[in-house]
């Protein structure tokens, strides 16, 4: 296991599977500008490393998730809406499918964080709330824009417009989250989640993600899209899948 750690930011990986945690549990894992610079940096090790299949991002403690921004540097003007969207987009982004262990509650800019990824995973008792209107916030473009996306008008404007705080049961109803579990089964669930993702077929799992992040955004080139296929259904991938799948046996897959 590789690791790297900023006070701010706890980086870990092995040969598949990279996780982030937030580590400032005294201050709800609130992000500062070096933290999400140093997120943006490691998103960029990610990517550039294409052994690595899956990413787990959760935070420290069993309080909180994230808080979002900190609220100190965006009075004295370090942080911003467009610097904190500099993490967001490129979260969202990322090749390889990405996990959320959401271990505790979500305020702010911590919602986001969340919805970047592809699977939010949630413990009971967790709550979320996005005071942006209580505390005249208007959040950037990018961000709005991910709301609307991912979870529709009608819950956009109950989390961003309203306000409201919402458990963990309606988080699950409206599908802000993936899985809502028990404290007590909560690591076994993520562990899951990153086992079976990490085992699949990389480059079907990284196209298809590749591809329907292009049709949400209506940006999808069909060109591009036949490419991606045409690259899977040539693959010693497939070949392999194919083969294991007739012999019985668990498939080995190496990306290409």
């Amino acid at each position: 296991m590789i690791r790297n750690n900023l006070s701010g930011i706890r980086f870990e990986r092995d040969t598949r599977t990279a996780r982030i945690t937030l580590n400032r549990p005294e201050r709800h894992n609130a992000l500062g500008a070096d933290d999400v610079a140093r997120m943006v940096e490691i998103f960029d090790e990610i990517e550039a490393d294409p052994a690595i299949r899956v990413l787990l991002l959760t935070g420290a403690g069993d309080r909180t998730f994230c808080s979002g921004a900190s609220l100190d540097q965006m009075s004295s003007g370090q942080m911003s809406g467009a610097i904190f969207d500099t993490m967001t987009n490129r979260l969202a982004a990322l090749r390889v499918p990405t996990v959320c262990a959401l271990n505790g509650d979500v305020y702010g800019g911590g919602a986001e964080l969340a919805l970047c990824c592809d699977f939010r995973i949630g413990v009971e008792a967790m709550r979320l709330s996005v005071p942006a209107a209580r505390l005249g916030v208007c959040y950037p473009i990018g961000g709005l824009t991910r709301y609307v996306r991912r979870l529709g008008p009608s819950i956009a404007n109950r989390m961003l417009l309203a306000a409201e705080d919402m458990d963990g049961v309606e988080l699950l109803r409206i599908g802000f989250l993936t899985e809502l579990v028990a404290r007590e089964a909560f690591e076994d669930a993520v562990t899951d989640r990153i086992a079976r993702l990490r085992d699949l077929a990389p480059l079907a799992v990284q196209g298809m993600k590749q591809i329907m992040r292009g049709i949400e955004e209506g940006s999808m080139d069909p060109l591009e899209a036949s490419a991606i296929i045409d690259r899977c259904t040539t693959s010693d991938d497939l070949r392999e899948g194919i083969a294991a799948w007739r012999e019985g046996r668990e498939p080995e897959f190496r990306g290409r």
